[in-house]
């Protein structure tokens, strides 16, 4: 196999602060091509392709027949990196995505291509001045299309889900515009420390600058590598201190879930909080692990694979060294693997009020005692989620609006 092309993705919510990144990378290095989807006409089938180097530009509407992000990814994206990454002379490819597009499933997507390219870098545009105030919007429905960014009818996320979502998938953060306040710029600085701790952050006042931010990456960033639900919650060795109310907080404890108080108890993950994200134990599914995540006012369930402890020997050689190496260290001699592991980045609310929420959610020590068998009985609000076992992730919302 020959030299892959270097694949350099660029996400944010603003198009022109996005595209300026772009150009810059364009005009940078030699030998770079930038593609582009716009999305507008996604509703009515139509995307407009854009594809530039120094030299030439090119503009081609293409017609799908099942408009949606994942068609353009297979019938289009894919098969025009595919091409570009054969063109002789080709050096860079800078795929610009949309605005309403977060990286991480195009990464899942691109990894059919990994004979062809390797993803360099997941570059996240933020606006100073007014990201904070995306990531952490709490109004649940039609917030993208007031922004002219949805995609979809049916597309059901938050601003704010879109808005942090593009950024903790980011290997480095571009920053772009100025916050109007000192205030606004240290706690915007104070949330993207705890968000991507390991991620260099720069202004592209130069296409050089950007460039920089590409050799200054950490031996740990992901370059597009998608991780499963059991990988480490804490990467990049975040601060853990307070900063302007900013907070990080771990919940972890053995006991399992109520999943009628959990339900009742989900308002305090979106309150004042930027994200969440982390492994639930409900005991009224005791074989499963639930993945929670939330951003602003917007909440995802989805299924997390079973745990080891109620596994059989093809999940534990399916498990990767890590998670077999982190069980085997906390294993508990009743409870297995099985145990709650939370991190809730809070701009307003209080952690102590939060984690208590939490410990009220978990069995009490009579309903411990009573066994398996009677946890299976408790009434559900989750069990949407216990059928769909091969789903990774299934999105839905708890309405706060």
């Amino acid at each position: 196999m020959g030299e892959r092309v270097r694949l350099v993705v660029v996400a944010g919510l603003a198009r022109d602060a996005t595209g300026a990144v772009c150009d810059q990378l364009l005009h940078a290095a030699p030998g770079v091509e930038v593609v582009h989807h716009d999305l507008r006409g996604l509703r009515d089938g139509v995307v407009h392709r854009r594809t530039r180097t120094t030299t030439d530009e090119s503009a081609k509407t293409l017609e799908l027949a099942h408009g949606c992000v994942s068609c353009t990814l297979r019938e289009d994206v894919l098969p025009l990196l595919a091409r570009l990454a054969r063109r002789a002379g080709t050096r860079r490819i800078v795929l610009h995505l949309d605005p309403a597009v977060e990286p991480e499933p195009v990464c899942a997507e691109l990894a059919t291509l990994a004979d062809l390219v390797r993803v360099e870098a997941v570059l996240a545009v933020v606006d100073e001045g007014t990201w904070l105030a995306d990531a952490t919007s709490e109004l649940c429905m039609d917030e993208l299309a007031h922004r002219g960014l949805d995609v979809l009818p049916d597309d059901d996320r938050g601003l704010a889900q879109v808005a942090v979502n593009q950024v903790a998938f980011a290997d480095a953060v571009v920053l772009t515009g100025r916050a109007e306040d000192r205030w606004t710029a240290a706690r915007t600085a104070a949330v993207l420390d705890r968000l991507v701790p390991a991620a260099p952050r720069a202004r592209p006042d130069t296409g050089h600058a950007v460039l920089a931010l590409l050799a200054d990456l950490p031996p740990t960033a992901l370059r597009g590598r998608v991780e499963g639900a059991h990988a480490p919650l804490l990467r990049g060795a975040p601060p853990l201190e307070p900063d302007c109310g900013v907070v990080l907080t771990l919940f972890t404890d053995r006991r399992p879930f109520h999943p009628r108080r959990l339900y009742e108890a989900i308002d305090v993950l979106l309150d004042g909080v930027v994200h969440t994200r982390g492994r639930a134990w409900v005991a009224s599914q005791p074989d499963v692990a639930l993945w929670l995540e939330s951003a602003g006012g917007g909440l995802r369930v989805g299924h997390a694979g079973t745990w080891l402890a109620t596994a059989g020997d093809e999940t534990w050689e399916q498990a990767g060294a890590e998670r077999r190496t982190k069980a085997a260290l906390d294993w508990h001699p009743r409870f297995g693997d099985r145990t709650q592991e939370l991190v809730i980045l809070s701009h307003d609310a209080s952690p102590a009020a939060i984690s208590a929420a939490l410990r009220d959610a978990l069995l009490t020590d009579e309903e411990l005692a009573a066994g398996e068998a009677t946890w299976r009985t408790f009434s559900d609000p989750f069990d949407d989620w216990r059928a769909d076992a091969g789903t990774p992730v299934t999105d839905s919302r708890k309405d706060t609006a």
